[in-house]
């Protein structure tokens, strides 16, 4: 009798063990999770389109909206040169706008540069003058973006 004891003492026993072990085996039924957003979800915004440089002009004046009001290729040796650079697209991170004016065999007049960061389309303005007045003569107005060529636009002083 005592050995029927024992050996049911050992059976409850493996038994009561083996139940816990088989629950943590037991696979979850949770629904699975939905890999595409429902359909009424709003669509993710598109990436901003990178910055470029559009327009350049060049003019004798230049209005609130730093595009040039006068436009002009042909200048007198007393005005100001002015150009006025649109870009589109967004800056993620501070851009350097510049422009670089020359004279006759590329001899520097000016150098200039602009940290820019736009979040859409923007007109930037760079602007020369000299009061001595200008040298008769064939000038050249190049703008780069980050160091890049970006256009340029020729003038001539008569």
């Amino acid at each position: 009798m005592k050995r029927i004891r024992s050996a049911f003492a050992v059976v409850s026993l493996a038994s009561a063990l083996a139940l816990p072990l088989a629950a943590c085996k037991r696979e979850s039924t949770a629904p699975p999770v939905p890999t595409t957003p429902p359909a009424n979800a709003p669509a993710p915004a598109p990436a901003p389109a990178p910055l470029t440089v559009g327009t350049i002009s060049t003019g004798k004046a230049i209005g609130a909206d730093k595009k040039v009001s006068d436009p002009a290729s042909s200048f007198a040796p007393t005005d100001t040169l002015y150009v006025s650079i649109e870009t589109t697209g967004a800056a993620a991170a501070p851009r350097t706008l510049a422009a670089r004016w020359t004279y006759g065999d590329g001899q520097v007049v000016k150098e200039d540069s602009q940290s820019i960061q736009p979040s859409g389309p923007a007109t930037h303005e760079f602007h020369v003058a000299n009061a001595g007045g200008w040298s008769p003569g064939k000038y050249k107005v190049e703008i780069t973006l980050d160091g890049q060529p970006a256009g340029e636009r020729e003038l001539e002083v008569k």
